[in-house]
């Protein structure tokens, strides 16, 4: 499912990346905030996606996730 030079994990990997829960990382795709990959019956994140949103999150520049 990844596409060269995307490395995906499953929404409870994405999680535990994130020290959020699987529903907010599903909060977070449904509201845009991060890309959903993968099949209907699997999701799965991109790793440097969800950590560039942690960053800008942490940097105060409004485009975080809680935004």
């Amino acid at each position: 499912m990844a596409k060269e030079g995307r490395r995906t994990v499953p929404t409870e990997l994405a999680a535990l990346a994130a020290g959020v829960s699987q529903a907010t990382i599903r909060k977070w795709a449904s509201r845009g905030k991060i890309t959903r990959y993968g099949s209907p019956q699997r999701a799965e994140y991109d790793l440097d996606e969800l950590y560039e949103i942690l960053a800008r999150a942490r940097r105060g520049t409004g485009s975080g996730p809680a935004s």
